[in-house]
């Protein structure tokens, strides 16, 4: 006789419902011990896609200083022969091996043997003399290029080569964080086409990830850019497979195709923004440290009255920092007053600060001879106003800052006009042939600072960083031989007496360093970012990020 024919319905249903829990407890047991006795570790697989604003024109490590979408795509696409790893201290990359002369002139770099260019030709000495070649020409124009003036590099074997160095120098080794290009890739075009190279938008390198295609809009602007995992990479494979970049007009149009979660990051989040985004329980905003501050510098032949030190030294009262960073950068950033940061060893308290103070501003500028006309709402001074231009770009962060500067100023009588300009604008309009009479402005340095290609007199014109255009003969002599002291405190020494002369001077006036924020989907695995020499870096070790996983035995 069947047993379902002598038990009731009750007793069938409590008999199912006793098998179904037996079964789903040893489900539960079966997947509690396989989860004690085993651990997830990454997977290849998977895609990750970021959001950019702004979009590539040069994706080449020689060029691509002046624009973040460029710095990106070049840094995961080439490799140096250091890079900094996420501590910001350079290690080895492409360099196996590397010894320093007792002079400290002469650095041999013995390649590793084992990398590849993206067509699975080698890298050998030859690409790197011939970069660092480029690097020196000033027919090809690299920003970089004031950094190699008194460099030579000579090839010794197929895998060894030199750098004799007129000078000591005791950042030499960061200057070598800079990605290598392939000879064979390069060395038919003349420089006067360097810059407009196909091999700039379609590159080949030898990092991490290799390119694979770009779209573009119907006027010609690159939307996306997409980049495989270099299956030949010396340091291992990637662990993720894709990697596509989306470019955008604006912050606001990348944050709404994150909340649409068309893209996995977000890079360079305004402070302002991060409440824009709506899927906070599965984003992870890493604040990081970077080594950058931003100002606003003076140029005191363009202006009149910037070229007035009491006019100078008024803006510097009637600035307020405390309320910029409050109402800017959502208190998410330091108040700095010197080009070194208060975290760092370099920095003094010993200068003076010119804390917000609008009536000592307005004392200052009625002892110079900068009276108010009450009629107009300006200051004035025989003949001349008080009045000239701020200039900056379209990073809402940097216009709200102007916006807050002019106002604070206005206060006091002076009428700063902002000018708000796209990167690409401002870069060759304006900061390339100096034409601003004030310029808000970030800099970055690292965390073993030089700060020469700002302050000294030589790097006043383009190239150079000089955005002040200072001059100073004191400066000049510190900064000349800092660059050549290897002992860090008594590099530390002289710094501390340039901070004295440029709040002396005041060429610029310092404002805040703020936290660099990337937001990210807690998709993304593997990310050990504190400390950055620059937004860039944090692609160093992508290669251990990942977005799969499976588990394996304890």
């Amino acid at each position: 006789m069947k047993i379902s024919k002598v038990l009731s319905f009750r007793e069938k249903f409590t008999a199912a419902f006793l098998i179904l829990v037996a079964i789903l407890s040893f489900l539960f047991w079966i997947r509690y011990i396989y989860r004690n006795v085993t651990v997830p570790i990454p997977k290849k697989g998977g895609e990750y896609t970021e959001g950019i604003v702004g979009q590539p024109v040069y994706v080449n490590p020689l060029l691509s200083q002046a624009n973040e979408a460029d710095a990106d795509l070049s840094q995961l696409i080439y490799s140096g022969l250091f890079k900094y790893d996420s501590d910001g201290n350079p290690v080895k990359d492409l360099a196996e091996n590397y010894e320093v002369s007792d002079d400290q002139k002469t650095y041999t770099i013995h390649l590793r043997k084992d990398a590849l260019w993206h067509d699975k030709q080698p890298v050998t000495a030859d690409d790197a003399v011939f970069t660092f070649n480029i690097l020196k020409d000033p027919a090809y124009k690299s920003p970089l290029r004031q950094s190699w003036q008194d460099v030579s590099v000579a090839k010794v074997d197929d895998y060894t080569f030199t750098f004799s160095l007129k000078n000591p120098y005791f950042g030499f080794l960061g200057n070598l964080t800079v990605g290598i290009l392939p000879k064979h890739s390069w060395q038919e075009i003349a420089p006067e086409k360097f810059s407009l190279a196909n091999n700039n938008a379609k590159p080949v390198g030898s990092g991490p990830y290799k390119f694979v295609s770009s779209k573009k809009d119907s006027d010609g602007n690159i939307i996306s850019f997409e980049m495989a995992a270099f299956d030949k990479y010396y340091a291992g494979e990637p662990n993720i497979t894709r990697l596509v970049f989306n470019f955008y007009p604006d912050e606001d149009m990348m944050l709404d195709a994150y909340n649409k979660k068309e893209i996995k990051g977000v890079s360079n989040l305004s402070s302002n923004k991060t409440q824009l985004i709506k899927n906070e329980k599965t984003t992870h905003i890493y604040q990081i440290s970077l080594p950058r501050y931003f100002a606003i510098f003076f140029n005191q032949i363009k202006s009149v009255p910037l070229a007035d030190g009491e006019v100078r030294k008024a803006l510097s009262y009637a600035t307020n920092r405390n309320e910029i960073i409050s109402s800017v950068l959502e208190g998410k950033g330091t108040p700095v007053f010197s080009p070194f940061l208060p975290s760092m060893k370099e920095y003094t308290e010993d200068i003076e600060k010119y804390d917000f103070n609008p009536d000592k501003a307005k004392e200052i500028l009625d002892t110079a001879g900068w009276k108010m006309n009450e009629e107009k709402g300006i200051r004035e001074k025989d003949g001349s106003e008080l009045k000239f231009g701020i200039f900056t770009t379209d990073w809402p962060d940097l216009e709200e800052t102007a916006q807050a500067l002019s106002r604070q100023w206005e206060e006091v009588g002076a009428r700063a006009e902002v000018n708000v300009l796209t990167v690409s604008d401002l870069q060759q309009n304006y900061i390339r042939p100096r034409e601003y009479d004030s310029l808000i402005f970030g800099q970055a340095i690292n965390f073993n600072p030089d700060v020469y290609s700002f302050w000294h007199s030589s790097m006043k014109d383009d190239p150079g960083l000089n955005l002040s255009l200072f001059s100073n003969k004191q400066a000049d002599d510190i900064l000349d031989s800092a660059r050549q002291e290897s002992d860090r405190d008594k590099r530390v020494e002289k710094y501390r007496e340039l901070q004295k002369i440029l709040a002396e001077k005041i060429p610029a006036i310092f404002l805040y360093s703020p936290v660099y924020l990337y937001a990210v989907s807690d998709e993304v695995q593997g990310i050990d970012v504190k400390n950055l020499n620059a937004p860039f870096w944090r692609f160093a070790d992508i290669s251990k990020w990942y977005v799969k996983t499976k588990r394996v035995l304890k």
